[in-house]
Protein backbone atom coordinates (compact mmCIF):
# COMPACT_ATOMS: atom_id res chain seq x y z
CA UNK A 1 0.00 0.00 0.00
CA UNK A 2 1.23 3.49 -1.31
CA UNK A 3 1.54 6.93 0.98
CA UNK A 4 3.26 10.12 1.20
CA UNK A 5 7.07 9.30 2.99
CA UNK A 6 7.26 8.54 6.71
CA UNK A 7 9.61 10.56 9.14
CA UNK A 8 9.83 7.16 10.74
CA UNK A 9 12.83 5.06 10.76
CA UNK A 10 12.13 2.43 8.14
CA UNK A 11 12.79 -1.27 7.82
CA UNK A 12 15.00 -2.84 5.13
CA UNK A 13 13.33 -4.35 2.18
CA UNK A 14 15.32 -7.16 2.76
CA UNK A 15 14.43 -7.92 5.64
CA UNK A 16 12.80 -11.32 6.79
CA UNK A 17 9.14 -10.40 7.11
CA UNK A 18 7.14 -13.76 7.34
CA UNK A 19 6.15 -15.47 10.66
CA UNK A 20 8.55 -18.34 11.45
CA UNK A 21 5.00 -20.40 11.53
CA UNK A 22 1.26 -20.02 12.21
CA UNK A 23 -0.14 -20.89 15.54
CA UNK A 24 -2.52 -23.62 15.37
CA UNK A 25 -3.68 -24.24 18.93
CA UNK A 26 -6.25 -21.94 21.30
CA UNK A 27 -3.43 -21.32 23.32
CA UNK A 28 -0.71 -20.50 21.17
CA UNK A 29 -3.78 -18.21 18.56
CA UNK A 30 -4.24 -16.51 22.05
CA UNK A 31 -0.53 -15.66 22.87
CA UNK A 32 0.17 -14.08 19.12
CA UNK A 33 -3.09 -11.99 19.72
CA UNK A 34 -1.43 -10.37 22.77
CA UNK A 35 1.78 -9.89 21.34
CA UNK A 36 0.47 -8.43 17.84
CA UNK A 37 -1.83 -6.40 20.31
CA UNK A 38 0.79 -5.17 22.18
CA UNK A 39 3.06 -4.22 19.14
CA UNK A 40 0.08 -1.87 17.92
CA UNK A 41 -0.12 -0.16 21.55
CA UNK A 42 3.10 0.36 21.26
CA UNK A 43 3.47 2.09 17.75
CA UNK A 44 0.69 4.34 18.57
CA UNK A 45 1.96 5.43 21.91
CA UNK A 46 5.68 6.16 20.95
CA UNK A 47 5.97 5.62 17.42
CA UNK A 48 8.17 2.78 15.24
CA UNK A 49 11.68 3.70 16.69
CA UNK A 50 10.39 2.27 20.08
CA UNK A 51 9.11 -0.86 18.90
CA UNK A 52 11.44 -4.07 19.67
CA UNK A 53 11.22 -7.48 20.16
CA UNK A 54 12.17 -7.00 23.70
CA UNK A 55 9.81 -4.70 24.84
CA UNK A 56 6.79 -6.19 22.96
CA UNK A 57 7.72 -9.47 24.88
CA UNK A 58 8.28 -8.32 28.08
CA UNK A 59 5.00 -5.87 27.65
CA UNK A 60 2.60 -9.05 26.59
CA UNK A 61 4.05 -11.13 29.21
CA UNK A 62 5.75 -13.67 27.59
CA UNK A 63 9.25 -14.79 26.72
CA UNK A 64 11.52 -13.46 23.89
CA UNK A 65 12.16 -16.89 23.41
CA UNK A 66 8.24 -17.93 22.11
CA UNK A 67 7.81 -14.10 20.67
CA UNK A 68 11.03 -15.43 18.19
CA UNK A 69 9.05 -18.79 17.42
CA UNK A 70 6.28 -16.64 14.90
CA UNK A 71 8.15 -13.14 14.77
CA UNK A 72 11.63 -13.62 13.82
CA UNK A 73 12.01 -9.67 14.24
CA UNK A 74 10.50 -6.08 14.36
CA UNK A 75 9.58 -6.72 10.49
CA UNK A 76 7.58 -9.38 10.65
CA UNK A 77 5.84 -7.63 13.58
CA UNK A 78 4.96 -4.68 11.01
CA UNK A 79 3.65 -6.84 8.47
CA UNK A 80 1.57 -9.31 10.60
CA UNK A 81 0.25 -5.88 11.67
CA UNK A 82 -0.95 -4.80 8.36
CA UNK A 83 -2.23 -8.09 7.17
CA UNK A 84 -4.23 -8.27 10.76
CA UNK A 85 -5.85 -4.60 9.90
CA UNK A 86 -6.68 -5.59 5.92
CA UNK A 87 -8.45 -8.66 7.27
CA UNK A 88 -11.06 -6.68 9.69
CA UNK A 89 -10.65 -4.16 6.53
CA UNK A 90 -11.83 -7.23 4.04
CA UNK A 91 -14.51 -7.79 7.25
CA UNK A 92 -15.73 -4.69 7.60
CA UNK A 93 -16.78 -4.27 3.60
CA UNK A 94 -18.14 -7.93 3.82
CA UNK A 95 -20.52 -6.17 6.35
CA UNK A 96 -20.81 -3.42 4.56
CA UNK A 97 -21.92 -5.08 1.42
CA UNK A 98 -24.14 -7.93 3.46
CA UNK A 99 -25.81 -5.11 4.73
CA UNK A 100 -27.27 -3.69 2.14
CA UNK A 101 -28.05 -7.46 0.38
CA UNK A 102 -30.04 -8.11 3.56
CA UNK A 103 -31.89 -4.78 3.74
CA UNK A 104 -35.71 -6.14 4.18
CA UNK A 105 -37.53 -2.15 4.37
CA UNK A 106 -39.05 -2.47 0.93
CA UNK A 107 -37.87 0.74 0.33
CA UNK A 108 -38.04 1.93 -3.32
CA UNK A 109 -34.57 2.59 -5.39
CA UNK A 110 -34.57 4.57 -8.31
CA UNK A 111 -32.48 2.77 -10.65
CA UNK A 112 -28.39 2.74 -10.21
CA UNK A 113 -29.33 3.04 -6.38
CA UNK A 114 -28.22 -0.12 -5.18
CA UNK A 115 -24.86 0.48 -6.86
CA UNK A 116 -24.33 4.14 -5.08
CA UNK A 117 -25.38 2.86 -1.84
CA UNK A 118 -22.99 -0.12 -1.95
CA UNK A 119 -20.19 2.21 -2.78
CA UNK A 120 -21.09 4.72 0.12
CA UNK A 121 -21.07 1.86 2.21
CA UNK A 122 -17.58 0.62 0.90
CA UNK A 123 -15.97 4.18 1.49
CA UNK A 124 -17.40 5.15 4.65
CA UNK A 125 -16.32 1.49 6.30
CA UNK A 126 -12.93 2.34 5.42
CA UNK A 127 -12.98 5.45 6.44
CA UNK A 128 -14.13 4.49 9.51
CA UNK A 129 -11.75 1.90 10.05
CA UNK A 130 -8.50 3.89 9.69
CA UNK A 131 -10.10 6.01 11.91
CA UNK A 132 -9.75 4.27 14.76
CA UNK A 133 -6.32 4.39 14.95
CA UNK A 134 -5.09 7.34 13.03
CA UNK A 135 -1.31 6.79 14.35
CA UNK A 136 -0.60 3.16 14.34
CA UNK A 137 -1.91 3.45 10.14
CA UNK A 138 0.20 6.16 9.67
CA UNK A 139 3.11 4.17 10.88
CA UNK A 140 1.82 0.86 9.17
CA UNK A 141 1.04 2.72 5.67
CA UNK A 142 4.95 4.49 6.01
CA UNK A 143 6.91 1.11 6.28
CA UNK A 144 4.63 -1.05 4.07
CA UNK A 145 6.14 0.17 1.18
CA UNK A 146 9.27 -1.24 2.03
CA UNK A 147 7.76 -4.43 3.38
CA UNK A 148 5.36 -6.02 1.07
CA UNK A 149 6.90 -8.53 -1.62
CA UNK A 150 6.33 -7.77 -5.04
CA UNK A 151 3.46 -10.08 -6.58
CA UNK A 152 2.73 -11.98 -3.06
CA UNK A 153 -1.07 -11.04 -3.04
CA UNK A 154 -2.01 -11.37 1.16
CA UNK A 155 -5.19 -13.30 2.32
CA UNK A 156 -6.77 -9.84 2.97
CA UNK A 157 -5.78 -8.23 0.04
CA UNK A 158 -7.41 -11.21 -1.97
CA UNK A 159 -10.48 -11.10 0.50
CA UNK A 160 -11.08 -7.61 -0.42
CA UNK A 161 -10.62 -8.35 -4.36
CA UNK A 162 -12.84 -11.27 -4.75
CA UNK A 163 -15.66 -9.72 -2.80
CA UNK A 164 -15.61 -6.30 -4.77
CA UNK A 165 -15.26 -7.79 -8.11
CA UNK A 166 -18.20 -10.37 -7.37
CA UNK A 167 -20.51 -7.13 -6.16
CA UNK A 168 -19.62 -5.70 -9.58
CA UNK A 169 -20.01 -8.53 -11.65
CA UNK A 170 -23.76 -8.29 -10.22
CA UNK A 171 -24.19 -4.87 -11.13
CA UNK A 172 -23.24 -5.15 -14.64
CA UNK A 173 -26.41 -3.43 -15.88
CA UNK A 174 -25.60 -0.57 -13.89
CA UNK A 175 -21.71 -0.18 -15.20
CA UNK A 176 -21.53 -1.10 -18.40
CA UNK A 177 -19.62 -3.69 -20.26
CA UNK A 178 -16.46 -2.89 -18.21
CA UNK A 179 -13.86 -5.26 -17.11
CA UNK A 180 -14.10 -6.71 -14.20
CA UNK A 181 -10.57 -7.65 -13.13
CA UNK A 182 -9.62 -4.15 -13.79
CA UNK A 183 -12.37 -2.30 -12.47
CA UNK A 184 -11.66 -4.36 -9.32
CA UNK A 185 -8.04 -2.92 -9.23
CA UNK A 186 -8.92 0.69 -10.24
CA UNK A 187 -11.56 0.93 -7.60
CA UNK A 188 -9.34 -0.73 -5.07
CA UNK A 189 -7.00 2.01 -5.61
CA UNK A 190 -8.93 4.85 -5.93
CA UNK A 191 -10.71 3.54 -2.63
CA UNK A 192 -7.49 3.06 -1.11
CA UNK A 193 -5.53 5.89 -1.70
CA UNK A 194 -8.03 8.37 -1.31
CA UNK A 195 -9.53 6.99 2.01
CA UNK A 196 -5.51 6.98 3.13
CA UNK A 197 -5.12 10.44 2.58
CA UNK A 198 -7.93 11.63 3.76
CA UNK A 199 -7.26 9.83 7.08
CA UNK A 200 -3.61 10.15 7.81
CA UNK A 201 -3.45 14.08 5.83
CA UNK A 202 -7.00 15.30 6.65
CA UNK A 203 -7.57 18.14 4.20
CA UNK A 204 -9.36 21.41 5.36
CA UNK A 205 -12.89 20.43 4.65
CA UNK A 206 -15.79 18.77 6.13
CA UNK A 207 -15.46 14.76 6.65
CA UNK A 208 -18.78 14.27 5.59
CA UNK A 209 -17.81 16.40 2.44
CA UNK A 210 -14.95 14.61 1.73
CA UNK A 211 -17.06 11.02 2.04
CA UNK A 212 -19.11 12.16 -0.52
CA UNK A 213 -16.25 13.57 -2.70
CA UNK A 214 -14.53 10.09 -2.69
CA UNK A 215 -17.82 8.25 -3.49
CA UNK A 216 -18.82 10.36 -6.52
CA UNK A 217 -15.46 10.06 -8.01
CA UNK A 218 -15.70 5.98 -7.93
CA UNK A 219 -19.32 6.06 -8.96
CA UNK A 220 -17.79 8.15 -11.97
CA UNK A 221 -15.46 5.67 -12.82
CA UNK A 222 -18.03 3.05 -12.81
CA UNK A 223 -21.03 5.05 -14.02
CA UNK A 224 -18.99 5.80 -17.33
CA UNK A 225 -19.16 2.35 -19.05
CA UNK A 226 -22.85 2.16 -18.69
CA UNK A 227 -23.32 5.51 -20.84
Amino acid sequence: MSSSPSQTPSISASAAVAPRKLPRQARSRAMVEAILETAARILEADGLAALNTNRVAAEAGVSVGSLYQYFPNKAALITALHERHVLQLAGRYAGALDGLADRGDGASRAPGDSLALAIAALVRAGLEAHRLEPRLHHVLEGEAANLDRPGAETEGAAAIAGQLRAFLERHRAETGPIDAGLATWTVMTMVEALVHRAVLEPPPFAEAAVERAIVAAVLGYLRAGAQ
